[in-house]
């Protein structure tokens, strides 16, 4: 195990208070020393040397990064691997059409061969973790200036990340933590060749919709499968009929006994972000200047896919996942906003920061270290304020467009086609790149509804970004419509080339630069990404200001709480929390039990609601209670809480019990806290999880795969 940085080995020194278990997103490379004494009184029954190792197998080796943003867990010797169903949504609706749809009635393969590859789909394990926080401050050491410092530790990234993975296939990546504070390098196997494997209805996998979305009580069957391929030695390979299913170094074995209140519970897995050192400075940024622009662009977005989702089986298909991904934050930072204001986050925020100036004035020394940092803060904010709608706008308004967002592929292709003589090798791999690309997009877009999308997105944008801020060729295009944005969107897809696939497949077969530069989507599109980066580059100074503010911040918080055990933001690598089985009080005389039961599914049935429809061999099976193995005293348990610490990116997460058992599976957190990952409430946080009984209930009654669970090490006691 590598040696701590010095400064946290003196935390970890200091007597006092701890924080709660139940708060902390910690990394497991510490686990021995940070946490492993409280986790063993909660109820843990392993060896840290179990839950993390580089020498042996443990459950960091059954724990994935899966896809780009939410984790898995390897369930058997064969490489079956459970996530979420809204994790593998994207890869079921991908494999689904009209006649075959697998999202509308669930899908399972009954032997390898029945099993569907996914074209883009990965998965990573993590190998190691090593501290480098010495190696990056000895780079940036002298540096004057936050760009100069961007430069070495981009440059030292590279190093080391290569230092890493020389003689391996492995990837590597160092991140920042404790706002750039410490450093540190994961080292990663990644697996290329992913196959679908099964996943309930969405009746069933996404039961409660976006009704149900961040609430409790739940119902939700939230799980699909897939299997990780690689080559017959076991090592990464490239789709091929030829590779077979991996034999993991670890698998989770899988408790039935089920759970009750304060039993332990582990959650190990990829959280995405948090911001637990944000000031009331950054809250004010968010609540004024940024999550009510990203609601109202969001909310006109799904409007419009609502409206034609309705009209068409095809259309509802064919936006299912894009509508899922962008109503789920959408729901998100309006819960969150109510969540802010409701529990007065900033205001205790700003008691912090009395206290940190408090202590800064009380001597000379950290005046000269820390006086500048909240300073910093709150004029890099005020500075941003100048430019956040153009930014703002660009990400969720300018992107939104898919039709002009598919032309900005074309760049590369118009690049090779200019050079004289052509490199036709690289020209016709770009070719067929674009070609197959073509048909995945084509598959899932529907120009119609773009053509609606581009009109109020564009219309938006010139209402209400800085005029100054836009690009020029955008405002004189508009002008000749005389800024009526249904027609200039009309004549967009009229005249250019990615909006249809007939236009695509008719220029693929003699493609030119001309005719890519030519095209007023291109044209659109470059034009919008040049004022994006213009606007990047005015951003520069106060995102300087803010960086070197939030780590001057941070470090005086660890100088000043010397009794505080302190643990770091997530930012999408492994990380452990640890807690119990808890119910919770949301609001006066409300109580919420720790658990949901299949009779909640039949309570809110409703045959007129895609969100509460309910098959009829579930209710087959409700009616004559035959639950199996998987039921408790006549009652199948569908979703339990935890008091863990989670985020997005934890979605998939296994739950985990003192002996290493897996008991559920981590989906969602709960609306009363949605401002959690700026603030975390103990009295009211909880994780929403999958009972794993309900799992394979599924699995094994209702959809007799019972190939899948005979493959599983499925412990009764």
């Amino acid at each position: 195990m590598k040696k701590l940085s010095l400064f946290l080995l003196g935390l970890i020194l200091c007597l006092g208070f701890k924080a709660k278990a139940d708060e902390g997103m910690w990394l497991p490379l510490f686990i021995d020393r940070l946490n492993y004494v409280d986790m063993q009184k909660m109820g843990l029954q392993l060896t840290a040397e179990e839950i993390y190792s580089v020498n042996n197998s443990s459950l960091k080796d059954a724990i994935v990064l899966f896809g780009n943003g939410c984790t898995g867990e390897i369930i058997s010797g064969k490489g079956l691997l459970l996530t979420n169903h809204h994790c593998g949504y994207g890869a079921i609706q991908s494999q689904s059409t009209v006649e075959m749809d697998y999202l509308t009635n669930g899908f399972w393969a009954h032997n390898y061969k029945e099993e569907l590859p996914i074209a883009g789909l990965s998965v990573k394990f993590l190998v190691r973790i090593e501290d480098v926080t010495k190696k990056v401050n000895d780079a940036v050491s002298g540096k004057s200036n936050e760009d100069e410092r961007n430069a070495a530790i981009k440059d030292i990234y590279e190093k080391l990340q290569k230092e890493a993975t020389a003689g391996t296939n492995n990837e590597a990546v160092v991140k920042s933590f404790f706002e750039g504070n410490e450093f540190y390098l994961f080292v990663y196997t990644v697996y290329k060749d992913i196959r679908l494997v099964g996943a309930p209805p969405v009746s069933i996998g996404k039961f409660g919709g976006e009704t149900d979305n961040w609430m409790w009580p739940r119902h939700t069957g939230d799980f699909s499968m897939f299997r990780v391929y690689g080559a017959a030695d076991g090592s990464p390979a490239e789709y091929s009929e030829s590779n077979v299913p991996i034999t993991p170094k670890h698998s989770l074995p899988i408790s039935i006994k089920g759970v009750k209140k304060d039993d332990f519970a582990m959650i190990m897995g990829y959280p995405g972000t948090t911001e637990r050192y944000l000031t009331s400075y950054g809250i004010d940024f968010y609540m004024k200047d940024n999550y009510p622009v990203r609601i109202m662009l969001r909310g006109e977005k799904l409007a419009i896919m609502r409206e034609d989702m309705k009209q068409s089986p095809l259309i509802k298909l064919q936006y299912s996942s894009k509508y899922a991904g962008i109503s789920n934050y959408y729901k998100n930072f309006i819960g969150v906003m109510k969540a802010l204001d409701r529990l007065k986050v900033a205001d205790k925020k700003k008691q912090l920061e009395d206290k940190f100036t408090a202590w800064v004035n009380a001597d000379a020394v950290r005046i000269a270290k820390y006086g500048q940092a909240l300073t910093n803060i709150a004029s890099g904010y005020e500075e941003q304020k100048k430019y956040i709608l153009a930014r703002l706008y660009f990400m969720e308004a300018i992107t939104g467009c898919e039709g002009l967002m598919f032309s900005k592929r074309f760049e590369s292709l118009a690049e090779l086609l200019k050079v004289k003589p052509a490199d036709k090798e690289k020209t016709d791999a770009k070719i067929k790149e674009l070609k197959e690309g073509a048909v995945k997009f084509f598959k899932d877009y529907n120009a119609f509804t773009d053509q609606k999308t581009v009109a109020s997105m564009l219309k938006l944008y010139y209402e209400n970004v800085p005029k100054d801020q836009q690009p020029l060729f955008f405002i004189e295009y508009a002008k000749k419509f005389k800024y009526d944005f249904t027609k200039m969107a009309a004549t967009i897809f009229a005249k250019s080339i990615f909006t249809y696939k007939a236009k695509i497949d008719k220029f693929m077969l003699k493609p030119s630069a001309k005719s890519i530069e030519g095209d007023i989507s291109y044209q659109l599109m470059k034009a919008f990404f040049e004022a994006y980066n213009n606007v990047g580059k005015l951003m520069g100074p106060s995102n300087n200001k803010l960086a070197e503010g939030k780590r001057l911040f941070v470090a005086g918080l660890r100088e000043m709480q010397t009794n505080r055990t302190f643990y770091p933001d997530a930012n999408q690598t492994m990380r452990l929390t640890y807690g119990k089985v808890s119910d919770y009080y949301p609001a006066d005389a409300v109580h919420y039990n720790y658990y949901t039961t299949l009779d909640g599914i039949m309570e809110k049935e409703d045959p007129t609601s895609d969100e509460f429809k309910v098959p009829a061999k579930l209710k087959e099976l409700y009616k004559n209670k035959d639950y199996g193995p998987y039921g408790e005293n006549g009652v199948m348990k569908t979703d339990f809480l935890t008091d863990n610490d989670i985020t997005g990116g934890n979605s998939g997460s296994p739950v985990i019990n003192g002996k290493g058992e897996l008991i559920g599976l981590a989906f969602d957190g709960n609306w009363e806290a949605m401002s959690g990952n700026i603030l975390f409430e103990p009295e009211l946080q909880r994780t929403i999880n999958m009972d794993i009984r309900y799992v394979l209930f599924i699995i094994d009654k209702f959809a007799g795969a019972h190939n899948l669970i005979e493959e599983m090490n499925i412990v009764k006691d």
